[in-house]
């Protein structure tokens, strides 16, 4: 009796510290971090842009996947629905995120097409859709600086990341292990595209979880502004 009296401590003991030992190896590196680049400062917000719901929407003070889906929305359904599961559903629930989409102004008749597509099976408060002209989106759109152009429909399946001061995040090395092992050329990685969905999962979906650490360490006074990814750069550079 004696004997199973033990036996059960110990396992009930084993199963009480193994969660607080496993909590204490994870403490330390919670703050050491890489955070987000800033790969682009200064993109142009969107407050002058016309909205689905008649309310003024904006970048600043948001952490933003911004995208464009040009003038014919509901071509882009497929990489839209692969945004909504992988990257809406997840982080709905963080406060000042959402995902605005801009669209000209002659495509308001299918942008409701598409948003009923979207919204089947539930209202999508923080999907947002704004209109501006064929002028005021290349506008925009130039102020990220991505190396792939709109297309005739000023459309892409590329989102970008918008974080609270209206700066691009990303990588500023997106380079993989193998490739860093081989001295391979450093790249950047500015923008996802929404029908790769290992990118959306492997990458922008790591990428948003560090922003949020990043402003949640920032109201707790932790955030050191000085470390980035670009560190991983100086061996490259020198």
């Amino acid at each position: 009796m004696n004997k199973k009296l033990i036996k059960r401590n110990v396992i009930l003991g084993i199963l009480f510290f193994l969660p607080v030992l496993f909590l204490l190896f994870l403490y330390p590196a919670k703050h050491n971090y890489i955070a987000l680049d800033i790969l682009e400062e200064n993109v142009l917000d969107i407050t002058s842009f016309s909205s689905l719901e008649k309310d003024t929407i904006q970048l600043k003070d948001h952490i933003t996947i911004l995208g464009f889906l040009g003038n014919k929305p509901i071509d882009k359904l497929i990489a839209m629905s692969n945004l909504k599961e992988l990257m809406y559903d997840k982080f709905k629930g963080f406060k000042k995120f959402q995902i605005v989409m801009i669209v000209p102004e002659s495509a308001k008749a299918e942008v409701e097409q598409l948003k009923s597509e979207l919204s089947k099976y539930e209202y999508l408060a923080y999907w947002k859709y704004v209109f501006a002209s064929d002028k005021e989106i290349k506008k925009v759109y130039n102020s990220l600086h991505l190396i792939k152009d709109l297309d005739a429909n000023l459309a892409t399946n590329d989102v970008v990341i918008i974080d609270k001061e209206l700066n691009l995040r990303g990588r500023i090395d997106d380079r993989a292990d193998n490739e860093k092992a081989k001295n391979k050329p450093a790249y950047q990685l500015k923008s996802y595209d929404c029908i790769e969905v290992a990118e959306l999962k492997n990458k922008m979906s790591e990428d948003l979880r560090i922003l949020f650490t990043e402003y949640r360490q920032k109201r707790k006074g932790n955030f050191n502004s000085e470390t980035r990814r670009a560190n991983d750069l100086k061996n490259v550079t020198e």
